[in-house]
């Protein structure tokens, strides 16, 4: 396994010290070392560990993604603003028709869903009372470069918190038609990675856990670590998420399907049942070699090959191998907001 630096994370001693924690002295330039001095004043250690909570979803038997991402879902969430407003990651509420936010102590409170963004893969609840916590404000993930010194923090305080190190800023597909430009990954991995706060050396929110992953920095060898959605990708959208509970630009067009990266190319892994690729007879196995015409070797160019095409509903053609043999197949792709089941909740 690489090497990492992380910051020390002496908690108790940090919730007397105010942010001293986050970061050694002299370890930023003296700009940032400036900046972390005013902003200590202002955001405490409690006041971050506080701001983060558990957030316990139930999902009825009958929705999309019951058996898939369970029907009982914990994980973390942020206090973002003074009306009860949480930021977590989307799969934890994803169909949910019944939410619950628990800060420390105990107190538990009912939440309703606010908003669920696909590509993004952020979720927003709001908690129906009063929370105790203050909020975390908003920094930049656009400042967090290789090296950079981070705190992950869990619900639960300094017992569910870490020190870390961004091994790494790059592009991340997810096998379910997921893409981010530019992902967060950091070292070493946070086993409560769900929902959980991503925070810079001035207590800022700067990222949401989304996954635990092997491969954090490629290396060789590779370095295990945890992927952050970045909070930047949040400001743009808030008002519309607030407003509606989703984007007001149109979605992406959707096969569904799985597929994964391989030496060979893009496979798919599986089909959504009553999904566009399995009405197209599209089958695991088959190894997609085209879009619309256009070569594609790997997941995030097919992604971003079939987006640019238009909206659900749009025609793309999938040029595909399956047993050695060329095959083509239309699609008329789909809204993945249409084909999920959405509760009470949402």
């Amino acid at each position: 396994m690489g090497t990492y630096r992380s910051f020390p994370l002496n908690l108790l001693a940090a919730a007397l010290a105010g942010l001293a924690f986050l970061v050694a002295p002299g370890a930023e330039s003296p700009a940032r070392a400036q900046e972390t001095v005013t902003d200590s004043a202002q955001t405490s250690a409690a006041q971050v560990f506080g701001a983060v909570v558990r957030v316990t979803a139930e999902v009825p038997a009958e929705a999309r993604t019951a058996s898939s991402l369970g029907r009982l879902r914990s994980g973390n969430g942020v206090i973002i603003d003074d009306s009860g407003l949480v930021l977590t990651i989307g799969y934890l509420i994803l169909e949910a028709d019944t939410v619950l936010i628990s800060e420390a102590g105990g107190r538990h409170l009912p939440a309703e869903i606010v908003a669920y963004d696909y590509d993004t893969g952020f979720g927003l609840v709001r908690a129906l009372g009063a929370l105790r916590n203050k909020p975390l404000r908003l920094g930049s993930s656009a400042d967090l470069v290789e090296d950079s010194r981070v705190a992950v923090i869990g619900a639960g305080g300094p017992g569910n918190s870490h020190g870390g190190t961004v091994v790494s800023r790059r592009e991340f597909a997810g096998y379910w038609e997921y893409l981010l430009d530019s992902a967060i990954y950091t070292s070493p991995p946070h086993a409560d990675w769900g929902g959980a706060a991503l925070v810079d050396p001035q207590g800022r929110l700067v990222g949401i856990g989304s996954l635990i992953v092997g491969d954090a920095r490629p290396g060789p060898p590779p370095e295990p670590g945890n992927m952050f959605v970045p909070i930047d990708l949040l400001k743009p959208i808030l008002g519309d998420l607030l407003a509606g509970g989703r984007v007001e630009a149109p979605p992406h067009p959707w096969f569904g399907m799985f597929t994964r990266d391989t030496d060979d190319g893009v496979v798919v892994s599986a089909v959504t049942p009553d999904g566009p690729a399995a009405g197209a007879g599209i089958r695991p196995g088959d190894k997609v070699v085209a879009v619309g015409g256009m070569p594609v070797g790997a997941m995030a160019e097919l992604f971003r090959t079939a987006w640019a095409m238009g909206p659900p509903g749009t025609v793309i053609e999938l040029g595909l191998e399956r047993d050695g043999a060329p095959l083509s197949l239309p699609v008329t792709t789909g809204d993945r907001y249409d084909w999920l089941r959405f509760g009470r909740g949402n």
